[in-house]
């Protein structure tokens, strides 16, 4: 990082994310330098990383390098670094080996994987946060067709063969249908002694409906695509306990499976739980209306980390969309303050979400969404959310590579990305019960 001089404004901003990264983006004055810090290497387009997760997209097609997003920024450095703590009173941040001090902090660290206090059920239900949690899951799901391809136990096979998502939100959903066409659409020619097909993919959801912020009348409609895929839908389900190799419902039901993910919660990350702030009850800073801290106007928080509410009063989602007007609006901020000077701070605007509406796809040419008061589904809703993802997608090549993935999917039905990776120790994986 280079030397600061004693009048340029040092700017930290923890988490490459979309409110992140948007900062650095939007951000513009002279005398300021910006420090960008996450723990990855790369900026992650998390609404497609489910994609990987079920073998439809390769992981450097939904990433790319932070540097190379930031390179024509001159005042911006970026850091390959773990934040250990903030201390707000003497504006630092400690690093595991370091420490900076900043005038301004932007803390959009993002969200992380929460479990209602059940950390154990992980081991057994990963989450899907990161590229390494879709890696994860794409191998666990494709090992298990192999070993119930090379067993002879009919139960083994059943339970190889299953597939549970905890959670009907669009993630959930997302998943529950691309496995399901994975299984029944992609598979079913690979395999001669099981016939994939027969997979179970079930979708287990406490709440009355899934996709919970979309309209009754869509919800349904959502359900009734996934019915048609095969998937089993369940509302109004609550897990009790996950253990190796089995599920188990509040109401007694017991489901033998290998394949089990989480898509039911999201916490704060836990950073902020040591800013001494007021938080919600999944760990959120409750945020001023100009996205700082109280009691500390230099600092910011964006995100998935903030709890923001609209003119209505409602909490703004935590979708890639608001983290990016989030950072927009912190960017501005700044920005005037620091072509000012401490003088004379021009009052800070209020944020305002712009609410560009709703999209979840549900398999292959089907999917749901909802902008304003406008709701329709299918195909023409699927249409709509491939062209809004490839705009959103950072950079040409992966614009590219995501486009012509999709387009040799859609007519051939295959998916390329359905290789097996990190099988240290494969044998055991491949011979073990439980997978």
């Amino acid at each position: 990082m280079p030397v600061q001089a004693e009048n340029v404004k040092r700017v930290l901003v923890l988490g490459a994310g979309f409110g992140g990264l948007t900062f650095c983006q939007a951000f513009n004055c002279p005398r300021a330098h910006v420090t960008l810090l996450d723990r990855q290497n790369h900026h992650l387009f998390q609404p497609l990383l489910y994609q990987v997760a079920t073998a439809g997209l390769s992981a450097p097609e939904i990433a790319q390098p932070i540097r190379s997003i930031v390179s024509r920024r001159k005042n911006v450095s970026v850091l390959l670094e773990n934040v250990a703590g903030v201390d707000l009173a003497r504006r630092q941040v400690r690093l595991d080996h370091t420490v900076l001090t900043y005038d301004n902090l932007v803390l959009a660290l993002g969200g992380v994987t929460s479990y209602f206090g059940h950390p154990e059920w992980e081991q057994h239900a990963p989450g899907l946060k990161t590229l390494d949690d879709a890696l994860r899951i794409r191998r666990q799901i494709l090992l298990a067709f192999e070993r119930a391809e090379t067993t002879a136990d009919a139960a083994q096979q059943a339970r190889l063969m299953t597939i549970i998502v905890v959670g009907g939100g669009a993630t959930g959903v997302e998943l529950a249908g691309a496995f399901a066409e994975l299984a029944r659409r992609v598979l079913k020619r690979d395999f001669r002694r099981i016939d994939p097909r027969q997979a179970r993919v079930i979708l287990l959801e406490a709440g009355p409906q899934i996709l919970p912020q979309f309209s009754p009348r869509l919800a349904a409609k959502a359900v009734a695509h996934l019915n048609s895929l095969g998937v089993e839908v369940r509302t109004r389900t609550r897990v009790g306990a996950i253990d190796d190799g089995f599920l188990l419902l509040t109401n007694g039901e017991r489901i033998e499976s290998a394949n089990m993910i989480w898509a039911a919660g999201v916490a704060a990350h836990p950073l902020a739980q040591t800013l001494n702030a007021e938080l919600d009850r999944v760990g959120r800073v409750i945020v001023e209306p100009d996205l700082s801290v109280p009691g500390h106007p230099e600092v910011f928080v964006i995100g998935d980390m903030a709890l923001v509410r609209d003119e209505n009063g409602q909490s703004v989602p935590g979708v890639s969309p608001a983290a990016m007007q989030m950072g927009r609006h912190v960017a501005r901020i700044i920005t005037s303050e620091c072509r000012t000077g401490p003088a004379s701070p021009p009052a800070r605007p209020v944020f305002r979400y712009w609410n560009k509406g709703l999209m979840a796809t549900i398999g292959r040419s089907a999917a749901v969404a909802q902008i304003g008061r406008l709701e329709f589904s299918g195909w023409p809703a699927w249409a709509a959310w491939l062209l809004i993802h490839l705009v959103f997608l950072i950079g040409f090549r992966n614009r590219a590579a995501v486009l012509l993935q999709w387009t040799y999917s859609y007519f051939t039905y295959k998916r390329g990305a359905r290789i097996i990776t990190g099988l240290e120790g494969s044998r055991e994986l491949l011979t073990s019960n439980h997978l």
